[in-house]
């Protein structure tokens, strides 16, 4: 038995382990109080708190001296607190057993997504606090998890991603030709569990080999006194063929598979969660060609026939300047969010809802070969009340009642 007639007290959550909210939704639970005999209580409170915090040292030697700067920052986004048994300057006796105090919050309309980086954090938790006359205070805490939606049917997160570098290949003091690259994406938004197909051209006009590669790049900012720090992480890679002196190759779709990872954070003063799709040629003798296509990775997947539909035009032309030929069936809807990133993934992190990823080191090693169905559509038909191909003069039907 415990001290102070108290057996066990315990939080409780209405959505249990693993359970995500989000801004503007209602908190529920209760509060599990298990007295062994009459137990005399002040008050019963529950605080609900969440918020982004950073946090990182920075050393620098002055003289002989090592001197070392602090940097920390932090940002409020949630704090409610409710009273279960007011404190009214009188004790209140319970009865032996178990007893059940509910509660409830409402969550603020806009929340971060939770988060744990290395130097810096997204928490959410809440916490009961029972005050007694004469004894310490007793409490109970519970994390829970928060996802900012983050919809990727927006036009600007829909439309195509482009771009094309070049470099010289050099060799001591000698030009040894001109490598190439240009790549595309369909779009800028996807969800985990999508496959991203990468349309990319290599031109190689230099006398060696070069290998194309291609990755995923978490990269994580955190911000505090106007100085910034950060942490790459490589989540996803493939790598292709190599390339030999004078050829040309093409990506016609080459699939890059996002694995379950947290969504973007672009809306916290403290810390960001970026997301960046690099294509880049490994050139012998000199530094990677290396070209950079924005990605936002979302919660709420693609709309196979809303969203979708707006910008299928576009897709199409995006598609047919590659020189793609006749497009297939419709693929299926990407999967949603909660199936890719599991309840039971949840749990088994200790702390936060996403695994922590592996320092990025840019080599990208270890090639990764996927294909996929590409992803074409046709832009339907202008519509119009005049027949585009009219019958001829000899073949249109007379009437029998003219002459």
């Amino acid at each position: 038995m415990r001290p102070g007639g108290v057996r066990s007290f315990a939080l409780e959550l209405a959505r249990g382990p693993g359970g995500a909210y989000r801004g503007g939704e209602r908190l529920c639970g209760r509060v599990l109080l298990e007295a062994a005999a009459p137990l005399r209580v002040r008050a019963l409170v529950v605080v609900a708190r969440g918020g982004a915090a950073t946090h990182w040292l920075e050393g620098r030697s002055v003289g002989v001296n090592a001197v070392s700067s602090d940097y920390a920052a932090a940002e409020t986004y949630l704090r409610r607190r409710q009273l279960l048994l007011r404190d009214t300057g009188e004790t209140t006796t319970l009865p032996p057993g178990r007893h059940e105090f509910p509660f409830s919050f409402q969550l603020p309309p806009t929340l971060v997504t939770s988060f744990e980086g290395k130097h810096g954090s997204v928490r959410y938790c809440i916490k009961a606090t029972l005050h007694r006359p004469w004894v310490p205070a007793r409490r109970a805490r519970k994390v829970f998890t928060v996802i900012e939606p983050v919809d990727i049917n927006t036009p600007a997160l829909l439309a195509p991603q482009a771009g094309a570098r070049e470099k010289v290949a050099r060799s001591w003091y000698y030009n040894r030709g001109l490598v190439s690259l240009s790549a595309k994406i369909d779009r800028k938004g996807y969800t985990p569990g999508e496959v991203i197909p990468i349309f990319a051209e290599i031109d190689n006009n230099s006398t060696r080999p070069v290998l194309p590669r291609a990755a995923v790049v978490q990269t994580q900012t955190f911000m505090a006194r106007g100085a910034r720090k950060q942490k790459r992480a490589v989540v996803a890679n493939l790598a292709g063929e190599p390339v030999g002196p004078g050829r040309r190759a093409l990506w016609q779709g080459r699939a890059l598979r996002i694995p379950p990872v947290g969504p973007s954070i672009l809306h916290c003063r403290v810390l960001h969660v970026d997301y960046t799709l690099k294509v880049c040629v490994d050139i012998p003798g000199t530094s990677k060609l290396l070209l950079e296509l924005p990605l936002v990775i979302g919660t709420i997947p693609l709309h196979p026939f809303s969203s979708r539909s707006s910008s299928v035009g576009s897709h199409a032309s995006f598609l047919l300047d590659w020189g793609l030929g006749a497009l297939p069936e419709q693929p299926e809807a990407p999967p949603e969010y909660s199936e890719v990133v599991a309840e039971e993934e949840m749990a088994a992190s200790g702390q936060g809802p996403f695994p922590l990823l592996q320092d990025a080191n840019m080599s990208l090693d270890g090639p990764f070969f996927a294909y996929i169905q590409e992803f074409r559509y046709r832009p339907p038909p202008l519509y119009s009340e005049e027949d585009p191909n009219p019958a001829s003069e000899a073949m249109r039907p007379r009437c029998m009642t003219c002459s």
